[in-house]
């Protein structure tokens, strides 16, 4: 079962020793059309654009104007209707895939990790790449050399446990970090 949901932040359990978690809250969505071998077209509430194809979806499944995006999930109903979220409370594991916090065009040393060069005692070297290629063989720079560039803003999946599930307000706890940011929109895949 797919889920899709927002990051509301972390926090931490009460209990001793405290266990870091994050809280997600799952998106109210609308299962359109059941399209076989477990997966639907949902309708879900993202921002307010709208345009002739999203109003025609809209008028075709009978869905309010704050229904105005689509996806293609693996859903627990047989038939059109609210998304069952039940799945989610008997659930261990899942899998979450959002978008990593983007952190613009940048050096080596933060992408990379790499060492950089003395600091002091007049050197220029400081935060700079330096070296890139070998010698008049091979004459080039190798693919896949690691250079500076855009860093952040990919789509990375992790496994996390659930520690509790509120199913009144929607919101479910999962022990650890997760990428993004605050506010983040992503789905949830539950594994076992």
């Amino acid at each position: 079962m797919e889920f899709l949901v927002e990051k509301i932040g972390m926090s931490r359990t009460i209990s001793v020793p405290s266990t870091p978690v994050t809280l997600l809250k799952v998106k109210d969505a609308k299962v359109c059309e059941v399209l076989g071998n477990g997966k639907a077209l949902v309708a879900y509430a993202q921002g307010k654009d709208a345009n002739k194809a999203i109003e025609g979806q809209q008028k075709k499944y009978n869905l309010s104007k704050e229904f105005n995006r689509f996806a293609t999930l693996e859903v627990a109903n047989g038939e059109a209707g609210d998304q069952d979220v039940a799945p989610l409370a008997q659930a261990v594991r899942v899998k979450v895939s959002l978008q990593t916090k983007g952190r613009g065009f940048t050096g080596v040393m933060k992408r990379w990790n790499f060492a950089g060069g003395p600091a002091a005692h007049g050197h220029r070297f400081k935060r700079r790449t330096g070296s890139i290629g070998n010698r008049e063989w091979p004459g080039r720079v190798q693919p896949g050399k690691k250079m500076a560039g855009q860093y952040g803003n990919e789509k990375v999946t992790v496994q996390n446990e659930i520690v509790s599930f509120d199913a009144e307000n929607k919101i479910l706890v999962l022990k650890g970090s997760i990428p993004g940011f605050n506010g983040a929109f992503g789905r949830i895949k539950v594994v076992k």
